[in-house]
């Protein structure tokens, strides 16, 4: 890594290059800064996963509101990942099972691409990469951050290597993030922190199947429930594969190796994600995550925030990530962070604060949906405030809607989870109609089990 960048107005450094550090340097690189990335792994030039990303091995879900914020950041993005390998799908030919049943299938919905984190973070960084104004130093450690003596800005500490002087300092290091210690030491005081843990598990294979391997449906998602604390998923992605994961909470994690995570499968509450693995050729491993806690620094409410400072992604909330929605309020931040630093001059004493009260907000629906449901899993639900309680119970009667073959109230449901629509569109009044006839006059039939293929058995949800 060259040494000597002088703290010039223009330049940031960016702490971390996974998916929120690379959205952040596009961000930043397309308003004119000069940015340098600095990434603790070693990076190759091939998608494979690395130590900083842990997660990297298991099944990802980039959300509707997340693609399509990366696409305004760095259009074109959506067909080089189909390019790559990456399998177009639509959200609506899933086979959903749900607390309370199926979900509606073969409607449209939203359109997404399934494929590897690894391939996901190759594809944007070399885009990334190639954005003048942008570099990018992998294999580099940093140890801390302080101001120079008698300046402003930053100077960013590299063992090995000379520090670095920038104007602005972006951390995007991921749930590791060690700005909390670096922000006491420096005298900035202490961050309030929320930490919302249900102990969730993952336990990760690879298989090799045809892509019709399951007829018309798309992939499977079984969702835990705080009767059946166990799920898993089937989505297909590159080189003709499938990843399927066993997810479970508490005591009922899954475990690593071949015969348990099997039987995992054979206990759930249908047989589909059984009969799928019984079927197609493993490939590889089976690889676990436990680190899933939702983690959350109220950096925004700090009196003493420094200036030329701004925290992005699991750095500063972090997110069970069964429900996918970490790359996609990384995605939404940037493209924050792009609308209020357009030019590196004119920005306003102060502007660090109000900035990060706007990135904090970009988190607040999805930390809600995220904890809301985490909560039931733990002891105590004393965490929800009354409006939570509220939204949660109203979303069980909407999901009870959808399994029962109401479609508004399941693309209303969609667009929540996909981060596009507001909680208020759940109050609808055709929504509070449909609910209380049913409650009036009872459900119609429950939605089938979609059409899963020759080699999964016919059966309902038990």
């Amino acid at each position: 890594m060259r040494a000597g960048h002088s703290a010039t107005a223009g330049h940031v450094v960016v702490l971390g290059a996974s998916l929120a550090g690379l959205l952040t340097a596009a961000a930043l690189g397309s308003a004119g800064w000069t940015v340098t990335l600095l990434e603790r792994d070693a990076l190759t030039d091939r998608p494979e996963p690395r130590p900083g990303v842990p997660q990297g091995h298991q099944p990802h879900v980039l959300l509707y509101r997340g693609l399509s914020a990366i696409e305004e950041l760095l259009p074109g993005l959506r067909w080089e990942l189909i390019v790559a390998g990456g399998v177009p799908l639509d959200t609506g030919d899933l086979a959903w099972l749900g607390e309370q049943g199926w979900a509606p299938f073969g409607t449209p919905a939203f359109e997404l691409v399934s494929a590897t984190r690894p391939l996901v973070e190759h594809v944007v960084r070399q885009r990334v990469k190639a954005l003048p104004g942008v570099q990018l130093h992998s294999g580099t450690r940093v140890s801390g951050l302080r101001r120079p003596a008698g300046g402003t800005g930053w100077v960013v500490e590299c063992p090995g290597n000379a520090p670095l002087t920038a104007e602005l300092v972006v951390d995007a290091s991921g749930r590791g993030s060690r700005l909390p210690i670096w922000l006491a030491r420096s005298g900035f005081g202490e961050v309030a922190t929320t930490i919302v843990d249900a102990r969730v598990g993952y336990a990760s294979r690879v298989y090799s199947a045809p892509a019709d391997h399951l007829g018309p449906v798309a992939g499977i998602l079984m969702l835990l429930t705080p009767q059946s604390p166990c799920g898993g998923v089937a989505l297909p992605v590159e080189g003709g594969n499938w990843m399927v994961a066993a997810v479970g909470a508490g005591d009922r994690r899954p475990p690593r190796d071949a015969a348990g995570f099997d039987a995992f499968l054979g206990r759930l509450r249908d047989p589909a994600l059984a009969d799928f693995a019984r079927s197609a050729r493993p490939v590889g491993d089976i690889v676990v995550h436990r680190r899933t806690g939702n983690v959350r620094h109220y950096y925004d409410r700090m009196k003493n925030w420094p200036t030329g400072l701004l925290v992005v992604g699991d750095a500063s909330c972090a997110f069970n990530p069964v429900y996918g929605q970490g790359i996609a309020v990384a995605a939404c931040q940037a493209l924050l962070l792009r609308k209020a630093l357009p030019s590196v001059s004119g920005l306003r004493p102060g502007w660090e604060r109000r900035l990060m009260r706007r990135l904090a907000r970009a988190a607040e629906l999805p930390w809600a949906i995220a904890t809301g449901e985490d909560l039931r899993y733990t002891d105590s639900e004393s965490g929800r405030s009354p409006i939570d309680a509220l939204f949660g119970r109203w979303s069980h009667e909407l999901d009870r809607l959808a399994v029962h073959g109401d479609l508004r109230a399941q693309r209303t449901l969609d667009r929540i989870y996909h981060l596009v629509g507001s909680p208020a569109g759940m109050f609808h009044p055709a929504l509070i109609a449909s609910a209380a006839r049913a409650r009036l006059f009872g459900l119609p039939t429950p939605v089938p089990r979609p059409p899963l293929g020759d080699h999964s058995r016919q059966t309902t949800a038990r």
